[in-house]
């Protein structure tokens, strides 16, 4: 397949470029700072682009099959990468008439009925801090929601640099089962590849945890 990814050069988008391109996949990371982007390979295409401005990505989404989204943010200021640059994206999806997206998101979003004692005062705690962010991931959720697209939202837990594993545990619109509370990007990056060939995750939230 032919692959967008957005926020490629971030701490999940460089594992996320190198499990596609693992998987056999063409890559087109569209990025601000190519030059910061050390990824090489015969089957990447690096071109430069900014979601929040949205004219340098005007056509560079055609001929192409999915869109993968890792947008981050600054997690203690106020932001909108997230909200602004799904616009974006969603729009260039519609035009170029690319139907598939993937998108990362938060756990921490999951509604109260479905977190734990325990899990709420994290979560609570975690709120205060991110504010932010979340809120903004809130509002890109409710834009994909609203969209006529092929989406699946991914909910990992805490993220970590630690080894793959080389499997997850996956369960689609509620919490994964006396899940762990972490993944590694790696293995978090393999999860959201392997969305692509499964039609059970459209339009579906993909809750993901270490196995």
């Amino acid at each position: 397949m032919k692959i967008v990814v957005f926020g490629a050069t971030g701490d999940t988008g460089i594992p996320l470029v190198k499990q596609l391109l693992l998987q056999g996949h063409e890559v087109t990371a569209i990025v601000r700072r190519p030059e910061k982007f050390a990824l090489s390979d015969k089957h990447l295409e690096i071109i430069q682009g900014d979601v929040l401005q949205s004219s340098t990505i005007t056509g560079k989404l055609a001929g192409k099959d999915a869109v993968l989204s890792a947008l981050g943010g600054s997690p203690r200021q106020p932001t909108t990468v997230y909200s602004d640059g799904m616009k974006t994206i969603i729009s260039e999806m519609e035009q170029a008439g690319v139907q598939r997206l993937i998108c990362l998101s938060a756990e921490t979003l999951k509604p109260k009925e479905e977190t734990s004692l325990t899990e709420r005062i994290l979560v609570r705690i975690l709120w205060r801090v991110f504010h932010h962010i979340y809120r903004d991931m809130q509002r890109m959720e409710k834009q994909i929601y609203q969209s006529n697209l092929d989406w699946t939202i991914i909910r990992p837990p805490y993220l970590t640099n630690g080894a793959p594993k080389g499997h997850y545990r996956i369960h689609f619109d509620k919490p994964v089962p006396n899940g762990k509370g972490r993944i590694t990007r790696a293995d978090l990056a393999l999860a959201m590849t392997d969305q692509l060939k499964k039609t059970a995750a459209i339009r579906s939230i993909a809750y993901v945890c270490a196995n």
